[in-house]
Formats: C-alpha cells, structure tokens, sequence
C-alpha cells in the first residue's frame, strides 16, 4: 500500500493511491528535482499533452538509473484525473512492448510521472525528424512490436478487463535502444469488458485529431476497435511517412490513401526512400491489414491479435525478400545451397560398394565399417518401420560408445527382406531427397542426418538415436509403462515442432517442405525436446514457385491438407495443415485415426475440434487427465491456433513463423 506525501491533494491522492503495486516507487519532491536539476530545459527531451517530459538520473536503491520525468504542466487540459489513472494503469501492467512506469511524486500541485528512458526517441521523430530515415525492415519491426503491445492491453492485461489506449500515435510510440516499440501515455486510458468487442464505454471524446476513430466521434461509444482505427492511421503514416493532418491534404491522410488505392495508385504512397525495399506482395499485404483497420464499421475491423498475425507474417517475407536481394548480389548466379551433396551421386544408380559420406563431426567413417557386412541386421534390433524404410538400433565403438539409429531404405529386391513384410523400395531420387534435406541442416528441433552409406541393394541413412520414440507413442492406447504428458511438455514441444518447421520453410534456399508432418515423425530426446524426423517425401521449392506438383499423394491420412488431396499441389501451407493437427492431438489427447472422432457427428477430428471451440463449453476439447491443472485457458489457446492452420483455405493459415511466435507468446 501506498500513502501520500502528505503535502498535498489529501483524500483524493489517499483514494487513488490504493490498490497499487510494489512495484511503483513514490518519490520525494526532493529528488525529482535533483534528478532534473532544478528543472533544467536543457534536459527536456519531448512535451505532450501532459507537459514536458525530462531525462534525468535517480537513485533506485544503491544505483542511479537514466529515466523519463514527466512533469504535468499546470495549463494542461489533463489534471488530477489523467494522472492517478496512468499511474493506476502502469502498475497494474507489465510487458516487452509497453514502457514502464518506475514511479511518481505528488507534491502540492506537483504531479510527476518518472519511467524508464527509451534513448532512442519516439516513432513520430524517427519519421520526421532524426536522420538517417528508417527502413522498411526497421519499420515494420517497430509496428510488430507496436502491435503486440496494444494486443496485450486488450486481451491480455489478466486484470479481468480489457485496456483501451484512446491515444494510439507515432509521439506515444517510443523505441528502445534496441529498436523494440513501446507504447506509451495512459493518460487518456479507459477500461472496458474483454472478448465483447460489441461492448463500450460512453465517455468524452478525447484523442488527437487525425488518429481519431470517426465512429467514437460521432457516438461517444468508445471500444478496442477505436485503437484499432488509431493503429491503422500510425501503419499508412510509417508506410506513406506523411502525417495524418499534412497540409498538403485536403482531406486528411486517411481520405488521400483510400482515394489512391481505389486509383490503383498504391506504388505512389510509399516513402520514395524505401520504394526499392518492399516487395510488391508485402506492400499489398500491408495495405490490405491498414486498410482493414480503418473500415468505418468498428465491427469489420480485425483484432489487435489478427493485426499482429498479418505483421509478424509480412516481416517474415520481408526479411526473406531482403536476404533474396542480398544473395542475388553476393553469390554466383545459379548457386545452390544443397549444390555439393548432389555431387555424392555420380551417377544415377550407383550400384557398387562406396565409403561412408559423414555429414558430422561426431561420428567417423571407421566407426561404420560393419555397415558393409552382408548379416549386418541379423544380431540388430528393429526399433521402428515407415513409409521409408526400416529402423534399427545400433552401437558403434570409437572413443566412447555411441547409439545411432540406422534406417535401411532398400533400392533392389533382397533376400534381407522378412517374408511377412512388404517390400520397402526407393528410387534414387527419393533417397537423394532425403539426403539432400537434412545432410546439411543443423538445428536443434531436427533430427540431424550423420552420415550415408550405399550399398548393392540399399542404402543406410545413419541419425542419432532418440530413446523416448515418438509423440504418437505417447498417445497410443496403450502407453506401455510411458509416462503421461504433462501440459508443460506438451507445450514445449509445440513450440519446438514450429521452430523445427519454421527453420525448413525460412531458413534455406531453396526452401524445403516435410510433406509428411505428423506425431509419429516427431521424436523426443532425452528432455522430451522435439526432433522433426524422416525426411523422405520432402521436397525443395524454389523461390520462384509456389507449391510442387505431383502425381500422386504422398503422407498419412488424417494429416494431409484438403487442397494436396484435391489438386496434387504441395505448398509450405500443407505442412501447416498437418502442424495443426500435431497441435490438436496435443490439446486432446487423441489421434486423428481414433474411433471416438468415427462416431461423432463430424466423422473427423478437424471438423469436431472446430465446433467444440465455438460451443458453449470448449473445455469438452480438453484431454480429460489436463483438467484442472491450471492451464485451461493456455490450451485453448493452443486449440483456436489448430484450428487457424486447419482452415479449409490455405491462404487464411498462419505461415510457421507465426505458428512459433504465436505459441510463445502464450507461454509466456
């Protein structure tokens, strides 16, 4: 609890001192004005609304840390009111994108907020008045953050209700040394029911003109989707770097940009100074989510959390068209990132003996000699058996004992093969596919190819051995003395499954598609971390095309996207589709293939999933034994994100960054 000084506003100061954090220093008039000297106007950096804001040094304990002292001028529209509500408001509230309030002085008529220094300046300065110019990367980083933080304050807060900003503008946005965006100025901050987008709040209009929501104005009826409206204007302001009353308007930026995209003139708003650096479809997908926002009717405008979705999704394209440019100017042209595997294959079809082709440090070419031996798997142990080929368990002595795992892929009919078993054979350019995919890459939610081996009639594909086997063990019905998995691990190996994948689809080119993501591809090492395994109906897609086509369907019932199933196509949206799934046998506790989604009226987990989570009661999705763990809302969570990268059409999936994104923030 928190008492005033004493000093001044009595009862009211009292009143709305309650309730508020630890965390929220209450400092001495004394000390506002060492820290500021006295209030030297060589110190002010900014003045808003509220007054003049200072940069000062103040002793927190035995440290003295830089801070923002804002100090509310007396001729201010805002008083007493604004500034209890912003120090109320700030200590109840903690996140990556929001800037922090260190503490406040009340004093007499003194009213003074201190917060953390963002050295950097605000957005509004970068935009018009610091030099040299943002890029286009810079900006949409800043907008992402931007984004994320107003998000938290609707849905997120955990304080029961939502947080409506009512001042959303380039000045309130600053931007950390490290250019992450911090909203700031609470001000003008109202409070309001969470998930009712339909709810309001009837208040005074305030805000600054240009930024202001036309329906709040004219209603008095202020909602989330009033900031929504704000945050709109701030995205065509970062794109356009005009300001929304710029007086070569005559109706305001706003009117200028619709006017210009129903004239097909989108090209022409853009900053001439990052024109070069945007790609057609990035500036489309940007306008269309401004464009969105500013929709007269509040309720046609997309969430904070959708705006977030379409930011984080176009700066992911944004770095790969910016690393495009920097690779077309670096490298030769034609160069190929998986160039020097294809040279392991001379010829089309070897067919004699070869030494072992090591792709890692850990294991050596000696230590694989008995893979030459014709008996080789009569004294093995078969630990598992796929669309690939078989599995099989082995030690190998150097230094120190090692177990790998050897996956045999026959390419000639053998007498190796049991009788009672289907032949598993491979062409070669299926076995160049799955070398060519995880020869080279290295990341910790993939499990890493060690080294090749060809023989007469097969080949051997060597990995490390993953002793706890794989997600769908876990879920079989029976576990066979497995361990039950807690929400935690389930958890954690979501977000290590959209790391992996984000990793395939991002961070190589050509790009690479699984086309077989599914639990039992998934393998858990010995800290339940999840490793992306058998690689061997993946393929690489250029930059230049969309999707591969084949001709025939490749996967696992259950996990295959509807648009493969109907057209042959194969796009990074596929895996999507099957990552959904992962997620949802996860949340439910079932596979697609168990009878119970048989005798429902769905007929498939996809569909039921979709009407359990628009029910009245969706904990009925909930794998019974999670119930009551503390961690329902996490999950549900967890499911709506299934069931976004389930949607019937592809172009409506998040792509995998959003997916790792996404499931980390709800971790956290």
């Amino acid at each position: 609890m928190f008492h005033d000084s004493g000093n001044g506003n009595g009862s009211e100061a009292s009143t709305s001192n309650a309730g508020l954090s630890q965390s929220c220093c209450r400092f001495e008039f004394y000390e506002i004005l060492l820290a500021t000297q006295n209030f030297n106007d060589s110190l002010v950096v900014g003045k808003g609304g509220f007054g003049k804001v200072y940069k000062g040094k103040i002793r927190i304990g035995t440290t003295h840390v830089d801070v923002a002292i804002k100090r509310m001028d007396l001729m201010s529209n805002q008083g007493a009111a604004e500034f209890w509500a912003e120090v109320e408001m700030l200590t109840k509230l903690r996140h990556a994108h929001l800037v922090s309030l260190i503490g406040y002085c009340n004093h007499e008529e003194e009213m003074i907020l201190v917060y953390e220094y963002m050295p950097s300046g605000t957005l509004e300065d970068h935009l018009y008045k610091l030099h040299p110019p943002l890029s286009w990367l810079e900006r949409l980083k800043i907008c992402v953050g931007a984004a994320r933080g107003l998000d938290y304050l609707h849905t997120g807060t955990g304080i029961e209700v939502g947080v409506i900003h009512r001042d959303v503008k380039t000045s309130n946005i600053l931007i950390h040394e490290s250019w992450a965006a911090k909203i700031s100025d609470f001000g003008l901050a109202r409070i309001g029911p969470i998930n009712q987008p339909s709810t309001y709040v009837n208040t005074l209009v305030k805000g600054t003109f240009g930024y202001i929501d036309p329906n709040y104005f004219a209603t008095g009826k202020l909602t989330r989707k009033s900031d929504v409206y704000a945050f709109g204007v701030v995205l065509f302001e970062v794109l356009c770097q005009k300001r929304p009353l710029d007086r070569s308007f005559e109706c305001g930026l706003v009117t200028w940009i619709q006017e210009s995209i129903k004239e097909g003139n989108l090209k022409q708003i853009v900053y001439p100074g990052i024109r070069n650096e945007i790609s057609l479809k990035c500036l489309k997908g940007f306008a269309r989510i401004a464009e969105r926002c500013l929709d007269f009717h509040p309720n046609q405008r997309p969430t904070m959390t959708e705006v977030v979705f379409s930011l984080e999704s176009l700066l992911a394209q944004s770095v790969s068209f910016s690393q495009q440019k920097t690779n077309n100017w670096l490298l030769p042209p034609r160069k190929k990132i998986f160039g020097r595997i294809f040279d392991v294959f001379p010829s089309s079809s070897p067919v004699e003996n070869s030494g072992p082709v090591i792709f890692s440090p850990w294991i050596k070419a000696k230590e694989l000699k008995f893979l030459e031996e014709d008996n080789l798997f009569l004294g093995l142990e078969k630990v598992g058996r796929g669309g690939c080929g078989e599995v099989f368990k082995a030690h190998i002595r150097g230094g120190i004992i090692k177990t790998i795992a050897i996956k045999r892929i026959i390419t000639q009919p053998s007498e190796l093969i049991e009788e009672d078993e289907e032949p598993l054979y491979k062409n070669m350019g299926q076995i160049q596919s799955e070398i060519q995919t995880v020869g080279q890459i290295r990341h910790r939610n993939l499990l890493s190819l060690l080294a090749h081996v060809s023989r007469p009639t097969c080949h051997y594909l060597v990995y490390e051995y993953i002793k706890n086997g794989s997600l769908q063990d876990m879920f079989q019905p029976v576990h066979n003395g497995r361990r039950e998995l807690d929400w935690l691990t389930r958890h954690k190996i979501a977000i290590g499954v959209a790391s992996g994948l984000e990793h395939l689809h991002t961070s190589h080119t050509p790009r690479i598609v699984h086309r077989d993501l599914k639990p039992g591809n998934v393998l858990l090492d010995d800290d339940m971390v999840a490793r992306i395994a058998d690689f061997g109906l993946s393929e690489l897609i250029s930059d230049a095309d969309t999707h591969v086509t084949y001709s025939f369907i490749g996967g696992t019932l259950g996990y295959i996207a509807p648009e493969y199933f109907q057209t042959l196509k194969f796009s990074e949206k596929c895996d999507i589709y099957s990552f959904g799934m992962i997620l949802g046998v996860l949340v439910v506790g079932k596979l697609p293939s168990d009878e119970f989604f048989q005798h429902t009226d769905e007929m498939s987990m996809v569909r039921w999933m979709r009407n359990v989570m628009t029910s009245d009661d969706p904990r009925k999705a909930i794998d019974p034994i999670l119930l009551g763990n503390g961690y329902e809302k996490q999950m549900l969570l967890v499911l709506k994100i299934a069931c976004f990268c389930t949607m019937e059409d592809p172009k409506e999936r998040p792509n995998s960054m959003d997916c790792r994104i996404m499931l980390s923030q709800i971790q956290h």
